[in-house]
């Protein structure tokens, strides 16, 4: 894997691109040219090493993307054993105290790339930019880590997916998805499984109602039903009653009608429509991971590159979260990340900055050396 990049290690060629996301390096330049003024303090980083346009850009086209990909897991799954609160999250407010159980959010997110430039992406090219990348993701509600990711060429339906992204969803846990995702013969697994599942009712969707379920006190809730498939392919695969939700849901300050599906028949409607409504959270990770994080300028055009962009940027959003936890931080995802960009190169205890954050007193803590850093498979 680094012989084709044998004087640029695989280290430096993490750390390099982490440094890339913090700093929102926009090219290959702005990268090589920071790192080799700032060379002193970037080799006591475990001897990490500053790229040559050349390495970095050879480096990020050859070396296998699955080096980031495996990293990313690997320091996941070690953050989670050193803090088990990071792994399970805060369950004490909101649906956690409701739901004593795991809640999965599933969506796609594409990342536009400009088709002129990418002659591998070949979806929709007469657009100004190419729908290269998508990115299925599964995440926990309760801590916001992904649980489960996939990097590919937008070709494939996100429906065609959803067996593979809910892939280890345990009986009793929950998955939330809209219905881009909804494929019958997958429901009728999760169904299964003990597997419960909220979505949005496709406005193709043909049913028979079997049986209207009684009248909720709450006001926004319109209908509550019973309903099995008409169509004779779609019944196949499920046969068994879908309940259906019809209620008032607020967007964008009005208030709008919408159709929500479940198999689960003992909740309240409104928690139907509340679980839904929790889907939002998914929409905010991928806002964090491609507006503060860099995923709008990519430094090289091949799909090695970018999933090397990709998974680092993803690497960082769980170091960030770690330090979320760790430290009790209160403030934005933005002002965390923001802060961390302005003291990137100072010699300052990570603890204390973040402590006294937004404060009117304390004080930082210098440190004579920088702290090591550690990855799982970086011995």
């Amino acid at each position: 894997m680094d012989s084709m990049a044998r004087s640029f290690s695989a280290w430096s060629h993490v750390v390099s691109m982490l440094f890339a996301q913090l700093t929102h390096a926009i090219g290959l330049n702005d990268v090589c040219d920071a790192l080799r003024l700032h060379s002193g303090p970037l080799s006591a980083l475990r001897g990490a090493t500053p790229p040559s346009r050349n390495n970095l850009s050879h480096a990020n086209k050859r070396r296998d993307a699955e080096l980031a990909e495996r990293l990313f897991w690997a320091v996941l799954e070690h953050l989670q054993k050193l803090s088990p609160g990071f792994a399970t999250g805060r369950r004490g407010k909101g649906l956690a105290r409701r739901f004593r159980r795991v809640i999965h959010v599933v969506d796609s997110s594409t990342i536009a790339l400009i088709a002129s430039c990418i002659d591998w992406a070949q979806h929709r090219r007469r657009k100004a930019a190419a729908k290269l990348h998508v990115l299925h993701v599964r995440l926990d509600l309760h801590s916001l880590l992904p649980r489960f990711v996939l990097v590919e060429s937008a070709k494939a339906a996100d429906s065609i997916r959803a067996a593979e992204v809910c892939a280890g969803v345990k009986p009793g846990e929950i998955v939330i998805f809209d219905r881009a995702y909804v494929d019958f013969v997958h429901l009728g697994v999760l169904n299964d499984d003990g597997v419960f599942w909220v979505t949005r009712s496709k406005e193709s969707l043909s049913v028979r109602v079997v049986k209207k379920l009684p009248k909720a006190a709450d006001k926004r809730i319109l209908r509550d039903e019973l309903v099995v498939l008409k169509n004779k392919d779609s019944r196949a695969n499920y046969r068994k009653p879908i309940r259906r939700v019809l209620a008032l849901v607020e967007v964008d300050g009005q208030e709008r009608e919408m159709e929500f599906l479940t198999n689960n028949l003992c909740w309240s409607p409104g928690s139907v429509a509340d679980l839904y409504r929790c889907r939002w959270q998914i929409e905010v990770f991928f806002k964090q991971i491609k507006q503060s994080l860099q995923l709008c300028d990519f430094l090289g055009n091949s799909a090695n590159a970018v999933r090397w962009q990709v998974w680092t940027a993803l690497l960082l959003y769980v170091l960030m979260r770690f330090l979320c936890v760790m430290s009790s931080w209160n403030h934005s995802f933005t002002r965390l990340f923001t802060l961390l960009r302005a003291a990137l190169w100072r010699k300052i205890d990570l603890w204390d900055l973040l402590r006294f954050c937004g404060t009117a007193g304390g004080h930082f803590r210098y440190l004579a050396t920088p702290q090591s850093a550690y990855f799982p498979g970086f011995a």
